[in-house]
């Protein structure tokens, strides 16, 4: 909105006295520039609106008077307290000032339009499954099908959209692999190949940011620092020049993707300030379904789906440890009558905390792992 605003005013000052003092507008003009001001206005509305969104939730009871599924099943000994009367749903502070946000820092183009929808779609999605657990008051929310079915459904439809739009389908056409040079296209079968791939992505990163919003901080932070890879990645991607000599896909528009990145940077530490330990707010699945959703869209749409499983192996390692523990557990279950577990308990994070590591330790040295899978995903432009 406000790069349309800038170049309005500008085009009517022309030929004016005007113009020499409204010159400064042109900088709306630059990616670097919009979105550091969306990275800024992201933040500080997020500042803003959250006490103020925390005590509206608390008015509409919106709060975790319920033991979490931690407590419930792990019966974990290292937490100093209880996480219940927090008040969850915070999701919808960080999806309203993204969008928000990037209304106001980005060009609207289709990129720009499959992000805001995927942040939307799984937001609400998000939203209904903490609105079931307040209601039964108790961790059980809407059936793992059924959110496996409308977040499979979101991602099939993206897919064969840009599979449709010409200027788009080698995003599904073809493959990117990580530290090689050129797309890897398997012609008919590339294209089912294509297809699997990106529902993948998308759903399978909107479950592993959820899997890891378990503790203090965990999901938001790691968020935040994934989403600085793909700030870099978004950006080199939609620049002509600078793809062609990192010799990566550069993929027309996807500029406008840095600006949304640079948005969800500003919220996501935004929250932080209030979801840090002891939390006073969780984003719940209405954050977490719809963060994780839109990192693997973002992913998909600069053609680098399978650079989010090294930028987000820790939460790859979370959802990892989900899928290893509940296949053993049936498989020893079936085979010797009594079920078996790989971890103390699923997600990783809680297994750590079974071995006695304080809540904030889990949290900090996730962070750690978290930059250094960042630092990793960035190599694969050079080393190749």
């Amino acid at each position: 909105m406000l790069y349309y605003l800038s170049q309005m005013v500008l085009t009517l000052a022309k030929n004016t006295p005007l113009h020499g003092m409204l010159s400064f507008l042109r900088l709306f003009n630059y990616i670097t520039f919009r979105s550091a001001g969306a990275a800024v206005t992201a933040l500080a509305m997020s500042w803003w609106l959250g006490p103020r969104v925390i005590v509206w939730l608390k008015e509409l009871k919106f709060g975790q008077n319920y033991v979490d599924r931690a407590e419930e099943v792990g019966q974990l000994q290292t937490r100093q307290g209880t996480k219940r009367g927090t008040p969850t749903m915070g999701g919808l502070l960080i999806v309203l000032v993204l969008d928000v946000t990037t209304v106001l820092w980005a060009q609207w183009n289709t990129l720009i339009q499959l992000t805001l929808l995927t942040v939307v779609v799984l937001c609400g999605l998000g939203f209904i499954d903490d609105y079931a657990k307040i209601t039964r008051q108790n961790s059980k929310g809407v059936q793992e099908f059924i959110k496996l079915w409308v977040q499979g459904a979101l991602a099939l439809f993206v897919a064969f959209y840009l599979w449709r739009l010409p200027t788009t389908t080698a995003l599904i056409s073809q493959v990117m692999v990580p530290f090689y040079n050129h797309p890897v296209a398997f012609g008919a079968v590339g294209v089912v190949l294509g297809l699997i791939l990106t529902a993948l992505t998308i759903v399978g990163s909107s479950n592993a940011v959820n899997l890891t919003d378990g503790l203090d901080g965990l999901a938001i932070g790691c968020t935040a620092i994934v989403s600085i890879v793909f700030l870099v990645l978004t950006y080199l991607s939609g620049n002509s020049k600078a793809a062609a000599y990192l010799q990566i896909p550069h993929v027309s528009g996807a500029g406008e993707l840095t600006v949304f990145c640079a948005a969800m940077i500003g919220a996501s530490l935004g929250f932080m300030w209030f979801n840090s330990h002891p939390a006073q707010v969780f984003m719940g699945d209405t954050g977490s379904l719809a963060l994780g959703g839109v990192l693997g869209m973002i992913a998909v749409l600069i053609h680098q789906p399978l650079v989010l499983v090294l930028a987000g192996g820790v939460f790859v390692a979370e959802a990892g440890s989900v899928i290893i523990q509940r296949t053993w557990f049936k498989y020893t279950r079936h085979k010797y009558g009594q079920g078996r577990r790989v971890f103390l308990m699923a997600p990783l994070h809680h297994h750590f905390e079974k071995l006695g590591w304080h809540e904030s330790q889990v949290v900090t040295r996730f962070y750690i792992m978290c930059v250094l899978c960042a630092v990793l995903a960035l190599s694969t432009l050079k080393i190749r």
